[in-house]
């Protein structure tokens, strides 16, 4: 027997799709049950938060980035494994390309639509009805999040005209902070663990619709294996050093997960606590997150730095993603202006802006296939330095992230999914990638 799998989705952010997601995993946690809980679209964020929530590694879904046969194979297995599945949609339920619709089409999931009904009654009928019909898709339920009184939620209950009201969240007066790019990373924010119990408990279930929709199973079989990697594509005896703090937090565990099955062993050091790289190591990851908050720290990390230093001179293959190659640059300007010496391997600066760089999903194409990941950042890179490639924007088709190559120093803005293309990955950290 195979557990239940929902797609929470809304009509648009804001909805509080992490907050219903959080709670309705935390709660069932709370039962004693088994839960798995994954996130769309390319979002380190809300998946951070998530793993607080269950405490297990949670891994995005994306039909482009991590493809269709991989996304069904993590569903399957989290169904054979846990006693609920949830999968948070990104933004709205139609929004993008591809959208969360598409996801819960792909694999037949039924969605729960989480609506914020704090200022509204009756309208919350129109859409949910809306939601269902417009792909459509299989709505299993709502979410009412913000209900004032248990005569709102009767008013909800009613508006929805045969739509089942299968959850409903008070209006709660502390929610979890935000910052630029998202929400605040759990361990950089308080009483995160206190909150999430708090959730737990406060979200209230109709178990006889709840019992009705956990009986809309997916009737998708489950997808066939994917072949073992190339022989080629070997991280074999290798030791990948990778970055992993506060300032450096957007993993995703699938990248973790593809340098194992080349054959790697990972080892994590810390850059704020001036961690020098872990000996003999073979290969350096440095993955994106907040620099910015951290730039004095980093600043004066002078052991990380002459270390990154020493393995750059050494030619040690090193891989800096957005945040990543913000510390590789020669300084860093942060939100107030004030500029910070950092380890100085590219020519340039990098600076906050108080808008959206750039947003989407991306890939380049390398000698060996494609290699498909994202860009999100709020800061810019200005240097005389020429990209050795562009990587390009899906669906669209333009120009995307440049892509720096100094020595064995790969930098770019380019969040990589590194199980896109093992076979690129493996090269680069072996310092072969044409």
């Amino acid at each position: 027997m195979t557990a239940p799998a929902f797609l929470v989705s809304a009509i648009a952010s804001g909805q509080g799709k992490t907050t219903a997601t959080a709670a309705l995993a935390r709660h069932h946690l709370q039962q004693g049950k088994r839960v798995r809980v994954f996130k769309t679209g390319a979002d380190f964020l809300d998946a951070l938060l998530l793993e607080r929530a269950t405490a297990q590694a949670v891994h995005v879904l994306d039909l482009w980035m991590v493809g269709e046969e991989r996304c069904g194979r993590l569903i399957e297995e989290a169904r054979s494994t846990a006693d609920l599945v949830l999968i948070e949609g990104a933004m709205g339920l139609y929004d993008g390309t591809p959208c969360s619709a598409d996801l819960a089409r792909a694999f037949d999931l039924p969605v729960l639509a989480v609506i914020d009904v704090s200022a509204m009654a009756q309208t919350v009928g129109a859409v949910a009805q809306g939601l269902r019909d417009f792909g459509p898709v299989r709505l299993a339920g709502v979410i009412a999040n913000g209900i004032a009184s248990e005569g709102h939620a009767a008013m909800v209950s009613a508006a929805l005209r045969g739509v089942p009201l299968v959850a409903s969240l008070p209006h709660l007066p502390a929610s979890f902070p935000e910052r630029h790019l998202g929400l605040v990373p759990p361990a950089d924010g308080a009483d995160v663990e206190a909150q999430l119990e708090s959730l737990g408990r406060s979200i209230r279930i109709d178990e006889v619709a709840w019992s009705a929709a956990a009986r809309m199973l997916p009737t998708r079989a489950a997808p066939r294996r994917p072949a073992a990697p190339p022989r080629e594509a070997s991280l074999e005896g290798d030791l990948v050093a990778i970055a992993h703090d506060s300032a450096f937090a957007f993993l995703y565990p699938a990248n973790i997960d593809c340098l194992e099955s080349l054959g790697a062993r990972v080892r994590f050091f810390s850059p704020l606590a001036d961690e020098p790289l872990p000996p003999r190591a073979t290969a350096i990851f440095l993955p994106g997150g907040y620099p910015e908050l951290h730039a004095e720290r980093l600043s004066a990390a002078h052991g990380f730095q002459d270390s990154i230093r020493a393995a750059h001179a050494a030619h040690i293959p090193i891989l800096a993603e957005c945040g990543g190659m913000m510390a590789l640059a020669q300084s860093l300007g942060d939100a107030q202006g004030r500029s910070w010496p950092m380890a100085g391997l590219l020519a340039g600066s990098t600076r906050m802006l108080p808008r959206l760089a750039a947003l989407g999903l991306q890939a380049w194409d390398t000698a060996l296939g494609e290699l498909r990941g994202h860009t999100f950042h709020y800061s810019i890179f200005e240097t005389a330095l020429e990209g050795t490639t562009q990587t390009r924007a899906y669906p669209s088709g333009a120009r995307g992230e440049a892509v720096y190559r100094r020595g064995s120093l790969t930098a770019s803005y380019f969040h990589a999914y590194f199980a896109s293309c093992p076979a690129a990955i493996a090269a680069l950290l072996r310092g072969h990638l044409p």
